[in-house]
């Protein structure tokens, strides 16, 4: 069975499971119509945030503490070249064609000039790098984000951006490598890569009096914001006010 049908089962498992649950879950909190799934998606997320707290977090930080700066920034750069293909083909799907060649561009100029991505010669050319996923996609289109959903292990998500990432899946190069001890360290590289960068933005959550509540409106403000340029950002809980969704870094999506 080939990587990329294994890891299509792999999520479409974990949005089934996850919707069942939901579905069994009739008395779960509806206090914000956007979460109706929120006793189930609740329950994901406490067992996510230990695992990040046992885990993944004392990992990154300790990569981020013992990890020369640069390397750090080529780690970043390397993954941000290599997933590209992802970004190009959804700006296509979006009829973004200006904002798709200049990403070819940099694809090409970084992976050559910048010795396989490790460099970033193409923003020191003036190309603007850009963030694109296909939930973002099916956004753009008009798709109803539905519900909003936690995912083990993957974290915030909607049902549109959870079966977005099945479909990047299809165009994320990690998928066709054949070598499993490549393509595992190349995941396990990815999300050390991810958490690390968004050790630079959790302190929003520190003081908040209800994390869930926080990140759940911080995450669909976000995306809200980067589907509609900033023309519709009203999804701010009242008791929370989450900081600008503009000033949030761009991450790549995971469509693993």
């Amino acid at each position: 069975m080939s990587p990329v049908r294994v890891r299509i089962q792999a999520l479409v498992l974990g949005l089934s499971a996850v919707t069942i649950l939901g579905c069994a879950s009739q008395t779960a909190l509806k206090r914000d119509p956007r979460d109706p799934l929120e006793r189930i998606n609740r329950v994901t997320y406490t067992v996510n945030d230990k695992v990040d707290r046992a885990i993944t977090k004392p990992i990154a930080r300790t990569y981020r503490r013992i990890t020369p700066h640069f390397v750090q920034t080529g780690v970043s750069n390397f993954m941000d070249n290599f997933h590209a293909p992802i970004v190009i083909v959804n700006e296509i799907l979006q009829a973004k064609f200006k904002p798709a060649l200049s990403d070819t561009v940099r694809l090409v100029l970084n992976t050559t000039a910048g010795v396989g991505g490790l460099f970033d010669p193409a923003s020191a050319a003036g190309l603007d790098k850009h963030d694109e996923d296909f939930g973002l996609t099916l956004g753009k289109w008009g798709v109803h984000p539905g519900p909003y959903l936690v995912l083990p292990v993957l974290g915030p998500s909607t049902f549109r951006d959870g079966f977005g990432k099945l479909a990047d899946a299809f165009v994320d190069p990690t998928n066709y490598i054949s070598d499993n001890t490549l393509r595992y360290s190349l995941d396990a590289v990815y999300l050390l890569d991810l958490r690390a960068r968004l050790l630079d933005v959790e302190g929003v959550l520190d003081n908040a009096y209800d994390r869930y509540a926080v990140l759940r409106s911080v995450y669909l403000q976000h995306r809200q914001y980067k589907i509609s340029g900033g023309a519709d950002t009203d999804d701010v809980p009242e008791d929370e006010p989450p900081p600008d969704p503009g000033d949030l870094p761009d991450t790549k999506p995971a469509a693993k």
